[in-house]
């Protein structure tokens, strides 16, 4: 039986196999097992020798491809889900998108990189780039919104099963507010905070409102949301770059969703293989609980 004290190890395969899960439940030495998709997912009690480093050894001898948590087990059901916007709940960076249609797309997907690897100040790279957009017409936000911003998968899952359970669900995006207004509808989330693009009456005008929403400013969303539920242990943060490390890092579980390498490496956890659902296996929860949303 589990306490405070346990640590508890998740893992999530890649592709379903019984015998890959049970191959590496045995290996682990795990106790207490719980199945929460079968042949996919499980968890269970795991000696407090256990390392990240020996994880991974494991894995790469068993030639086996699988997302993992190891973590407490005293309140891994969160009551924040707070999530970066960009590359983690949608499969794009809106920005490059846009410069597309300004042109300046392979200019502009250059700087985001360098600032997503957290080589170059983010506001700095943002009023850069934002400026490459000027004159660019307003109805080309809503053609870029329609026609490139796809969901990742389990992002609307994710969202609906901790929405379900009492969690308050929040995104916080260095892009653009005409964006995240848009992608919080799309997916369910009930507050969306972001960067707002100046307009004149028929086009950008290629300078962003300041204060630039950045990573200082993710991580006073994530106090300002996680206060009520009694601080930021109580919340699951989400992202992929260099301005999400501050929120990731302080809160009681941060994800690394296929990150920059700073990143991963300073998260509590990483989704490298699987989707947005892992999140809630990371939580203890079952396939059987989720509230599937495409």
């Amino acid at each position: 039986m589990a306490d405070a004290i346990d640590q508890i190890l998740t893992l999530v395969l890649q592709k379903t196999d019984e015998t890959q899960l049970r191959t590496l439940l045995s290996a682990f030495e795990l106790q207490d097992i719980t199945i929460l998709s079968e042949g996919r997912a499980a968890e269970g009690i795991a000696p407090c020798t256990l390392s990240k480093t020996q994880i991974d050894a494991v894995l790469e001898a068993e030639s086996l491809i699988a997302d993992y948590a190891l973590q407490p087990h005293l309140g891994r059901q969160k009551q924040l889900l707070i999530c970066d916007m960009d590359s983690t709940l949608i499969g794009q960076e809106c920005i490059d998108e846009l410069a597309d249609f300004a042109g300046f797309k392979d200019r502009v997907s250059a700087i985001t990189e360098r600032a997503m690897r957290g080589e170059i100040g983010f506001d700095g790279a943002l009023k850069d780039r934002v400026a490459l957009l000027e004159g660019l017409p307003l109805e080309d936000l809503q053609r870029c919104f329609d026609e490139r911003i796809k969901v990742n998968e389990g992002a609307r899952t994710l969202c609906a099963t901790m929405k379900a359970n009492g969690a308050n669900t929040v995104i916080v995006s260095g892009g653009f507010t005409f964006f995240s207004s848009r992608v919080a509808e799309t997916i369910g989330f009930e507050h969306h905070h972001a960067n707002v693009l100046l307009e004149n009456e028929t086009a950008l005008t290629g300078k962003v409102q300041m204060p630039i929403l950045g990573r200082e400013a993710k991580l006073e969303r994530l106090q300002e949301y996680s206060a009520p539920y009694g601080g930021t242990d109580h919340a699951i943060a989400i992202g992929d770059g260099a301005n999400d490390l501050a929120m990731i890092t302080a809160s009681g579980l941060g994800i690394a969703y296929y990150a920059k390498p700073a990143v991963a490496a300073a998260a509590h956890c990483a989704i490298n293989h699987t989707d947005l659902r892992t999140a809630l296996y990371f939580q203890g929860y079952k396939e059987s609980d989720f509230i599937e949303r495409g």
